[in-house]
């Protein structure tokens, strides 16, 4: 059965792309099938694996969800790129920015793009969504496809503060549009282990949300070689594979894959608990 998680967190500059790459390299080099889905404007994932002019590329997501939104069919593979390690990728551009403004008239829009996501699943195992750094309708439209969201936070005050704000959103779209998504969990990300500073706002993160979702044991270390992949075109696998980042995102990988089997029994606990 497919899984859709969307990397989420309405601040930029908190890793959600570079967690998208290696999140879901690392699952392939598991043996899944894995398609990401790059739902900003800015094509950030889209560069980050290689396709470093995303506003040239005549099919991207904007396409797939504008055919969607007026019913004009279209093929499961249709505008779908293969990236070398493994991974297909649904490319996104500036067009995404006009498909946004105009879901505000579409009748059912907070689920077009799951109608999208639904008719291409069956072919993957994940499917990753790269959410735009705001909590407008095209992030919405991803927590409503989304079986689960991964938070990124910066190991920063401010940054994890904010997310106050996300969770909110999750809850509402839990509540009014898509009953069955989960969190995941908040992943720590550029932390710098060298400075008090960042191991207080791990320890704050998870006293002030631990009792209510996940926080990962896994964090992402700070590394000028993690900014360098999207440059690269590559994951940190390649680009470092014997570095601490890539170590932490093979790590992050199992804590995913591990996720979903852990999450059942509880919810089954609890089940048990109110009979």
């Amino acid at each position: 059965m497919t899984k859709v998680i969307a990397l989420a967190n309405q601040k930029g500059g908190v890793g959600k792309t570079t967690t998208a790459v290696n999140l879901g390299i690392g699952l392939a080099a598991e043996g899944k099938k894995i398609l990401l889905l790059d739902a900003d404007a800015q094509g950030n994932l889209t560069d980050s694996l290689g396709f470093h002019e995303p506003d040239s590329l005549s099919v991207s997501l904007a396409t797939m969800l504008l055919k969607s939104m007026t019913e004009e069919p279209f093929g499961p593979k249709e505008g779908i790129l293969h990236h070398h390690e493994d991974v297909d990728l649904m490319p996104g551009n500036i067009e995404l920015s006009a498909v946004e403004v105009a879901l505000v008239n579409t009748m059912s829009r907070e689920t077009i793009m799951r109608s999208y996501i639904d008719f291409v699943k069956a072919d993957y195992d994940y499917i990753l969504i790269d959410c735009m750094p705001s909590l407008g309708m095209m992030t919405i439209n991803a927590l409503a496809a989304a079986d689960s969201v991964i938070i990124p936070v910066q190991a920063h005050y401010l940054p994890a503060k904010g997310m106050t704000q996300l969770l909110q959103t999750v809850a509402r779209v839990r509540r009014q549009i898509n009953p069955k998504l989960a969190i995941d969990g908040v992943l720590l990300t550029m932390v710098d282990n060298r400075t008090n500073f960042a191991k207080d706002i791990s320890f704050v993160l998870r006293r002030d949300y631990g009792d209510k979702l996940r926080v990962f044991n896994t964090e992402i270390p700070l590394s000028i070689r993690a900014a360098e992949t999207s440059a690269k075109g590559k994951s940190i696998y390649a680009h470092d594979p014997n570095g601490q980042v890539a170590k932490a995102y093979a790590s992050l990988t199992k804590e995913v894959q591990d996720n979903g089997s852990e999450r059942r029994p509880t919810r089954q606990h609890k089940a048990d608990q109110t009979r």
